[in-house]
């Protein structure tokens, strides 16, 4: 059984799918590790260390050679993969929906795809959760970039000359993103407050010690739908929510957007016109931005400055923390393949449920059922 790892061709990708840790855990169970030279280089990871577990170290092509599996953060071009096994699997990112040729092309080229986005939201797979881990890190570094951006103090300061008041952040978005970017500007002193369209959100907010900013007395989403995303809500609902968050948005210093839709665009959470309401000086970091934007107006890895206050956001927030990152993501493909690793068999075996739900190509064809219903 050969693992592989390429250096990452992405532009701006810092990340890379295997640390000298899981190398010699993949090695404790038996397979032979290859990894091309210099693939660690931006996530601070030497190509020394990788051989001091007893990884091979060389050339891209020496490296994919025969190999069985190969591991990625973004899945790569087809045309890097030339000389590994008929089949051979290929775990990585596939951003399936926005990506659907790449996804045929490796259909095309008899390549299995296990797209780790596609892991299902399962107590057994939550090690195994990508999306969870990279955005965790996301929402913390969102609060520093924003800091950053922002001219005053975070936290309330007393001195002699005089009292700096708390910077007030806002959170729009309470997944796992969001819930990191609440710690973290309320340890950085910040007061913060937060919202969702879910209401059982309210408990969480409450916990990390946010405010909750909630329609409340207006009928339209007591609950939430299928593996925790929000149900429809009303127009009542809607009216009154734009008529809040407008409101308390013109009173914030710092705003963290962070809502995401899987398979489409990011919803529109603020307007020009609500940007114009805020105070000069202010900064909206946009989470969402690689995905069209949750802010009006906002430009990958651009600050933009409109009405006086600066709009950010990262095309890869995860990136710009290469070293964490990368630990958590490779960590998160070997709990996914040690967790059906066959000894017998000498290679992983994937179950159904698991199985299912992650792999987009086999045997030549798509055969994932939510990309056949796009």
């Amino acid at each position: 059984m050969r693992i592989a790892v390429l250096k990452e061709g992405a532009a701006g990708e810092n990340r890379v799918a295997l640390t000298p840790e899981t190398a010699k855990k993949f090695a404790t169970l038996g397979a032979t590790v290859a990894v091309e030279a210099g693939a660690g280089g931006a996530a601070s990871i030497t190509d020394e260390a990788y051989r001091e577990v007893g990884a091979e170290v060389g050339a891209a092509a020496a490296t994919v050679k025969d190999a069985d599996i190969v591991l990625g953060v973004q899945a790569p071009d087809v045309a890097a993969l030339k000389g590994a096994k008929p089949g051979a699997w290929v775990v990585a990112t596939f951003d399936p929906f926005r990506e659907r040729e790449r996804v045929e092309a490796y259909a095309k080229a008899g390549l299995e795809a296990l797209s780790m986005e596609f892991m299902p939201r399962i107590t057994r797979a939550q090690s195994m959760d990508v999306l969870s881990s990279q955005s965790n890190l996301a929402g913390y570094k969102a609060v520093l970039a924003a800091a950053n951006e922002y001219g005053r103090a975070f936290p309330m300061m007393m001195t002699a000359a005089g009292t700096v008041q708390a910077a007030r952040a806002f959170v729009m978005g309470v997944g796992v993103a969001g819930l990191q970017a609440i710690a973290t500007a309320k340890r950085l002193g910040a007061q913060v407050s937060a919202t969702d369209v879910r209401s059982a959100t309210k408990e969480q907010i409450q916990s990390l010690g946010a405010k909750p900013i909630f329609v409340e007395n207006v009928a339209g989403i007591e609950g939430e739908g299928s593996g925790g995303y929000a149900t429809e809500m009303s127009e009542e609902y809607q009216k009154a929510q734009a008529e809040l968050v407008s409101g308390h948005l013109a009173k914030q210093d710092i705003v963290i957007t962070t809502a995401l839709i899987p398979g489409r665009p990011a919803p529109r959470l603020i307007s020009d016109a609500q940007i114009a309401t805020m105070k000069p000086g202010s900064v909206i970091f946009d989470l969402a931005v690689a995905q069209g934007g949750n802010v009006e107006g906002s430009v990958p890895d651009q600050v933009v400055e409109k009405h006086g206050v600066k709009i950010i956001g990262f095309s890869n927030t995860a990136s710009h923390l290469a070293a964490d990152s990368s630990a958590l993501f490779a960590r998160n493909l070997y709990n996914f393949l040690s967790a059906f690793w066959d000894k017998e068999a000498g290679k992983p075996v994937l179950d159904e449920e698991i199985g299912n739900a992650v792999r987009l190509t086999q045997g030549g064809k798509v055969v994932n059922e939510r990309l056949a219903a796009q």
